[in-house]
This record gives C-alpha cells, structure tokens and sequence, in this order.
C-alpha cells in the first residue's frame, strides 16, 4: 500500500487508516554533536555486539581499559580445552579506505597501529589470544545505517587478523596488511572460537 507524503508546513493522512496522522518527516535528520570519531566508535561496538550475539558469545569490557576493548567468551561442548575459550578484541575504525569490491585486486588494505598498540597485539606466546577487528566505514553518517522490516545494514565491513608475532618496524607507527578475506561474521568468529576452543590460536 502507497503511503502519501507529508504536504508541506503540516502532517498528511494515511489512506485508508481512519484518518490516522503521520508525522512530518525530515530531509535531513537533527544528528547530534557528538564528534565523528566518537560515533565511529560506537558504530563498532553495535557491530561486534551484533556479530557476538549471532555467534552465542558473551562480551565483557575490562575495567580499565590496558589497550584491549573487549574480551569474547564462546561455551560449547565440543571445546577440549575448557568448557568455555575467550579472546581479546581491539577494534579500530577507519573511512580513509574505500569498501572492497568481490575479486578486486589486492586482496588485502593497509592499516597502521601505534608501535605500543601493535606490540602487545603481536606479543608471544600468550594464555588468552588476541585479535584486530579493523571496520571500514562511510565518511558521511547519513550512510552508516540502513534499516527496513526485513533486514538492517550496517556499512560497510570488519575485518580481523591475529598479529601474533608481527615485527614492530616504523619508529612509532608500523604498517600491517589487513585480509579482505577474514570478515569479521558470525561464522568466521565461531570458527574462531572452535579453533582456539581446540588448543589453536585464532
């Protein structure tokens, strides 16, 4: 069923609805001030939330914060090291970086870390696991979400690699390649989970 458009300066009827009033709606919404990049931060956040609780994952945030965002813990049966395995999640952020076209050459994008960050990332070996979950989004906000009542998009992609061992070698930053293959889904994060679960890493 069509829905008429609000007649400028004032609400309009739904056909065939008794007459019930729709609200005026917005060319442009009234976003809030709060500043781009902490909004990007908190448009990954409602990613990993989303992927961990497609996966069956708990989330805990450790207080304070030592350079890692969050743990991930998966229980199942089938892991034999312990009923229940957990990762630690970094998540960084980026719209400097086009989103990835399916068979489009090079199959990876380069993203720099802070030789601090990067070092106890790539730290070895380790007792808990730690993974990278860099999230390429739009530079505009009016792109970062689409919702409708069959599905919700969140644009544009994460994905993850496990630095473990990766050398430091900028003066303060270094540069690490990010696989376009490893999108960070619920699938690739129970796969994960499974192989950590079986005494692997990540």
């Amino acid at each position: 069923m069509a829905i008429p458009q609000p007649e400028p300066g004032g609400p309009s009827r739904t056909a065939g609805t008794g007459g019930g009033l729709l609200p005026p709606q917005r060319d442009t919404p009234l976003r809030g001030s709060l500043a781009t990049t902490a909004c990007m931060e908190t448009l990954q956040v409602g990613y990993l939330h989303a992927v961990a609780a497609a996966a069956g994952c708990s989330l805990s945030q450790p207080f304070p914060d030592n350079g890692i965002d969050w743990h991930v813990s998966h229980s199942a049966p089938g892991h034999t090291i312990d009923d229940e395995v957990t990762i630690k999640v970094q998540l960084k952020c980026t719209y400097q970086l086009a989103p990835h076209t399916p068979g489009a050459a090079p199959p990876a994008f380069s993203f720099t870390l802070d030789n601090e960050h990067l070092a106890k990332l790539a730290r070895t070996p380790v007792s808990v696991h730690k993974i990278l979950v860099v999230m390429i989004a739009p530079r505009s906000q009016e792109d970062w979400l689409r919702a409708g009542h069959d599905r919700l998009d969140l644009r544009h992609c994460c994905y993850w690699i496990n630095l473990a061992g990766h050398p430091v070698t900028g003066r303060r930053r270094t540069t690490v390649r990010i696989p376009t293959a490893r999108i960070f889904d619920d699938r690739a994060l129970c796969d994960i989970m499974a192989r950590v679960g079986a005494g692997g890493r990540p």
